[in-house]
């Protein structure tokens, strides 16, 4: 059974800085993509940011960009999400995902984590 569990989430203030991690387990991840979206209440999920298997492609949206880095640790079966420069537009659940399909969407999906921006 695949499980992605997400830690790292809490309260900070804006200008701040949180470090999201996410263990994969239950199957290999070897080769396939992983990334993070991010979500706030009566809103669509969207994309963050994601990581080829080799670190070698890396996407952001254009809200984060210079301000968050993806990250993996295959060895692990871990995917990081580094968050400086938080905003209080940040505060969202984010969620990790594994396995992009040729389609663009992801099989599967972590609980969430709760990111809080205080302004």
């Amino acid at each position: 059974q695949v499980q992605l569990v997400e830690s790292g989430g809490g309260l900070v203030q804006a200008g701040g800085s949180l470090r999201l991690s996410c263990a994969a387990s239950g199957r290999t991840f070897s080769g396939q993509v992983m990334g993070w979206f991010r979500q706030t209440p009566g809103k669509e999920r969207e994309f963050v940011a994601d990581i080829s298997w080799s670190g070698g492609s890396i996407s952001y949206a254009d809200s984060v960009k210079g301000r968050f880095t993806i990250s993996r640790d295959n060895a692990r079966n871990m995917v990081f999400l580094q968050m400086d420069s938080l905003k209080p537009e940040d505060t969202a659940v984010y969620y990790c995902a594994a396995i992009k399909t040729l389609g663009g969407a992801y099989r599967f999906w972590g609980q969430g984590t709760q990111v809080t921006v205080s302004s």
